[in-house]
């Protein structure tokens, strides 16, 4: 029996593909014989993992690609080599994500967790848009988190963190946008055939908040312990393989999942009017602002 729907044919774009989440979902879609492209920033785990899921999954349409996907130059560079191969994209996983406990900027000067989180997932999703445009009935799936609720709204004049900084507080704005960002995006999308959702994991036990140092992976690792849900990998991944192959999902958009089902998140995430003001200032900080302008995208 099958774990998840047949998926080849399919091309297939995972970020943070190369530990945690993201190679779990990676693994699982090369499973079903998907044509995938894993992207992760280290290319030593790069090189191993796209290894390990090719003996893993019998399938060798595996291929990795670096990536730092908090710097909007590397960003541009992998969309450009994507179009440059494939002439369709079917799928986009957005997973690569961070916690920092100091404040770090990108060679832009955006505060790095901010950068990373949210501007790496549109960014990639709007220069693959007309790839996802020629996809079979292409979704987005938007790795988010329950930190969210953390969050009471996005701080618009001090985006930047620049005045106070506190990695929770961070990481939980970052966490929002991305609900906003996939809101919009769905709103965006309507009648083009393309979905986007976000996904929930859970606590996960991975190499996620490793960015900090052992230290922090420690803490951030004896926290999730004492909540009491931690979760592997692989179960953490359950719920965005079911947005990303789960036939029963094919036409939804524009929803929340968490442990496969779709449900409410914070009463912030579906403020319009925060969702259209972040959608400009991505386009800003991005430099779309002009195709946007050209109604090149969504």
């Amino acid at each position: 029996m099958r774990a998840w729907p047949d998926m080849s044919g399919k091309i297939c774009l995972v970020t943070g593909a190369s530990s945690g989440i993201g190679r779990a979902t990676a693994l699982a879609l090369a499973r079903e014989g998907a044509t995938l492209i894993g992207v992760g920033r280290d290319p030593v785990r790069c090189e191993k993992s796209a290894e390990a899921i090719k003996r893993g999954s019998g399938n060798y349409q595996v291929e990795f690609w670096r990536a730092d996907l908090s710097s909007q130059e590397e960003i541009r560079a992998l969309a450009r080599r994507f179009r440059a191969v494939y002439p369709r994209l079917d799928l986009l996983v957005n997973n690569a994500g961070g916690r920092f406990a100091r404040r770090l900027t990108t060679p832009e000067g955006v505060e790095m967790t901010f950068a990373l989180n949210h501007l790496g997932y549109f960014l990639l999703t709007l220069l693959l848009w007309e790839r996802l445009h020629q996809g079979e009935r292409a979704r987005v799936v938007n790795v988010a988190s329950g930190a969210h609720r953390g969050c009471s709204g996005i701080d618009f004049e001090d985006l930047n963190l620049e005045r106070e900084y506190d990695g929770r507080r961070a990481y939980a704005q970052s966490k929002l946008a991305n609900l906003l960002f996939t809101y919009e995006l769905a709103r965006r999308l309507e009648g083009s055939g393309v979905t986007a959702n976000a996904a929930a994991p859970g606590n996960v036990l991975s190499r996620f908040a490793l960015n900090n140092g052992a230290g922090s992976w420690l803490s951030h690792l004896v926290g999730s312990l004492k909540s009491g849900n931690l979760v592997g990998p692989r179960r953490g991944a359950r719920t965005v393989l079911y947005l990303a192959c789960a036939g029963e999902v094919g036409g939804r958009s524009g929803g929340y999942y968490a442990a496969g089902k779709d449900t409410s998140s914070s009463p912030a995430s579906y403020d319009r009017a925060a969702a259209e003001r972040l959608w400009q200032i991505s386009l800003d900080l991005t430099g779309l602002g002009d195709q946007a302008r050209q109604r090149r995208l969504p």
